[in-house]
């Protein structure tokens, strides 16, 4: 989607196309839907930095989230060693990335640190 007037959510950003991503797939390949017309009333436009940086959130999130239940021992999609290193490839790719911006509105740079730094720790007791 493309708005046109207004300004980004995240940045303030003023005269650039804006976005909103609805529908799509998470990190681990499932659907989501973010902001249904139904039942969002005030949803959020973001250029198209910002809008990157919100894929990052997400994708950071999906993944926190199967490590938690991983360690927790229940079902994640983390049980699986392929998509484990894929995980661990994504969160030093955000962090390369959120070291290469002045600083993201989304995300902040320990949080992704300290992941990685679990996700190291998981790999050698295992």
């Amino acid at each position: 989607m493309d708005a046109g007037a207004g300004s980004c959510n995240a940045c303030g950003a003023a005269g650039t196309a804006l976005m909103k991503l609805s529908l799509g797939k998470d990190f681990f390949g499932r659907a989501y839907d973010r902001l249904s017309p139904s039942s969002d009333q005030s949803p959020k436009w973001y250029c198209e930095s910002c809008s990157m940086q919100k894929n990052l959130q997400r994708d950071f999130r999906d993944i926190r989230a199967e490590f938690d239940k991983l360690i927790a021992g229940q079902t994640s999609e983390l049980s699986k060693s392929d998509t484990f290193q894929r995980a661990s490839l994504r969160l030093r790719e955000i962090a390369a990335i959120l070291g290469a911006t002045s600083q993201s509105p989304f995300l902040a740079a320990p949080d992704v640190a300290q992941l990685i730094g679990r996700f190291q720790t998981a790999t050698m007791q295992a």
